[in-house]
């Protein structure tokens, strides 16, 4: 049994004025727990891929990514909205709750993608959340940008070609 103490709750989401793709994650981990910054941890793939596929260049400051992802109609956000866990993985998670992902829908019609960036962010919004009202909108599972390797990691160059499927909605 893994000893949890605090209640993790996840940040509120990135909107730009008319998002095209909502990115979701799954929990933010310790690192970017810490920093309060969406994939905050220098070693996450995500802002690399992103600034890959926009054909941006990088920028170390948060504030810079953030302007970047939203001037090219990208949100983030999470799937749970809360949680606990011990460490980073997605693996110990447990009595997570979801944010309310619909009412990011509702709210914000534009969106006609949703990316899953990783395996527990797409079980997660699948178990909760039916999309029959927003025949519209898309919902993928990408490949996730985490630093921690696993048995089924791609390469960045894999990470790239597989993340270029959000273009088509931008």
């Amino acid at each position: 049994m893994i000893p949890i103490n605090n209640k993790l709750i996840s940040f509120p989401p990135v909107l730009p004025q008319n998002p095209k793709v909502l990115i979701l994650g799954s929990m933010p981990g310790k690192v970017s727990l810490e920093k309060q910054e969406y994939y905050g941890n220098p070693r996450n793939h995500f802002w690399p891929i992103i600034f890959e596929l926009l054909n941006e260049s990088p920028v170390d400051d948060y504030r810079g990514k953030i302007a970047i992802a939203k001037r090219h109609g990208l949100a983030l956000w999470d799937s749970i909205g809360s949680c606990y866990r011990q460490g980073s993985l997605d693996t110990n998670i447990v009595d997570e709750e979801p944010n309310d992902i619909l009412a990011i829908l509702e709210e914000y019609p534009s969106i006609r993608l949703i990316a899953c960036n990783g395996t527990k962010s797409y079980t997660t919004f699948k178990k909760n959340f039916n999309l029959t009202a927003y025949p519209d909108v898309n919902v993928i599972k990408l490949p996730s940008t985490s630093p921690i390797p696993g048995k089924y990691t791609k390469s960045f160059t894999g990470k790239v070609n597989a993340w270029r499927e959000i273009l088509h909605y931008l």
